[in-house]
């Protein structure tokens, strides 16, 4: 990559932890070596988000919202409040890609909450999972037709391994997304019958499955911010996210 990005932790990674004390699950964080969160739930923590990520000395650039669940001007809101630059909806659900028509809709509700971000100083984003690129019209995914129809100002981030399990050659898809891509979730996955596993429980620290991490991130050589997250582990979810960071840490310096 052309320069070195960030890497966060994606705050839903420690869910149970942080529901049951998010000040020390953001400390435990911090001493892992994390200094940058990607924040979940803003508008129900956004207190105590704002007293523990200053406490131990975190940033949080992204966050997520689901705006089609919550109140959107809330979470704006809130974003701007905990200091985050990117608000990115984390998922719009599977039945609303099956059609050229569905797509179309989908970029005109984003294009609609990108509109609002610029009035209070952000900048909005989208997060695929497989069903984005399992969907394909023309030979060409789902999420490519999508970000042809989106507002320049609007990023994407790509969850590299949803895409790897949905089947799509993530180099070329980042390619085709192009500028567009500012942030990577990044977490790996073995290979499984067929090819590699989707089941979510399977999910590997970054550089311990199948995902050819390099021609990856060389497709992508604008991208600000690695996201290290699970969205389930069968470990110790702390020593998950230690060794995530590491292996992110270790593709960063192409080891």
């Amino acid at each position: 990559m052309s320069g070195s990005p960030s890497i966060a932790l994606q705050l839903y990674s420690v869910r149970e932890a942080a529901g049951e004390d998010l000040g020390s699950a953001l400390a435990r964080a911090a001493e892992i070596g994390f200094t940058q969160i990607e924040l979940y739930n803003l508008v129900g923590w956004r207190a105590e988000l704002e007293k523990h990520l200053a406490a131990n000395g975190l940033t949080a650039p992204t966050a997520h919202a689901p705006l089609s669940n919550v109140n959107a001007e809330e979470a704006f809101e809130a974003a701007a409040a905990l200091g985050v630059t990117t608000l990115i909806d984390p998922m719009i659900a599977p039945e609303r890609w099956t059609s050229l028509d569905d797509i179309a809709l989908n970029a005109e509700q984003l294009a609609g909450h990108a509109e609002l971000a610029k009035s209070y100083g952000l900048t909005f984003g989208y997060h695929n999972h497989f069903w984005e690129v399992e969907n394909t019209f023309g030979g060409r995914t789902a999420l490519e037709i999508l970000a042809e129809q989106l507002p320049a100002e609007m990023t994407l981030e790509v969850d590299a391994y949803w895409a790897a399990v949905g089947g799509a050659d993530v180099p070329a898809l980042l390619t085709a997304l192009g500028d567009r891509v500012r942030q990577l979730h990044i977490k790996d996955a073995p290979v499984a019958e067929g090819g590699l596993s989707k089941d979510r429980f399977d999910q590997l620290p970054a550089g311990q499955g199948a995902i050819p991490w390099g021609p990856v991130l060389a497709a992508a050589p604008q991208t600000e911010l690695l996201v290290v997250e699970f969205d389930e582990y069968r470990g110790d979810i702390f020593d998950g996210i230690a060794q995530g960071l590491a292996g992110t840490r270790a593709l960063l310096e192409g080891k």
